[in-house]
């Protein structure tokens, strides 16, 4: 059985895609930006972002029922690799006791304004 989760982003619609799935034990999270869903608003900050994104893909690893320790992947996605050692103190604040396998990935994204994207894969507690 599938499960959708979205955030109510304008994205999910307009592109047609979920947030996150969850299917047979495990959560797929979409690439996430740092936008503040609620507002809309990106911050400039690389760090602020990577914070947003992390905080929407919590939000979303909630409701399925699973939290960011659950966290078994991860993909960062950075148009400026440069811009990559600023995410390192959030990222090691969230992932350093977790560790999940990771990689970054330098690529463009789909506004200009956007600094990064994340994606996980997480896998549902047992029991």
């Amino acid at each position: 059985m599938k499960r959708l989760i979205s955030t109510g982003s304008p994205f999910e619609a307009s592109i047609g895609y979920s947030r996150a799935v969850v299917c047979d034990g495990w959560v797929f999270v979409a690439g996430t930006t740092g936008y503040d869903y609620d507002t809309m608003v990106m911050p400039t900050s690389v760090a602020d972002q990577c914070r947003n994104a992390l905080n929407t893909i919590a939000s979303a690893l909630n409701e399925a029922g699973a939290s960011l320790s659950d966290v078994v992947r991860v993909r960062y996605i950075l148009p400026d690799p440069a811009d990559w050692p600023a995410c390192w103190p959030v990222t090691s604040e969230v992932f350093g006791e977790v560790r999940p396998a990771a990689t970054m990935i330098s690529a463009g994204l789909q506004e200009p304004e956007m600094k990064i994207e994340i994606e996980v894969t997480a896998r549902l507690p047992q029991g």
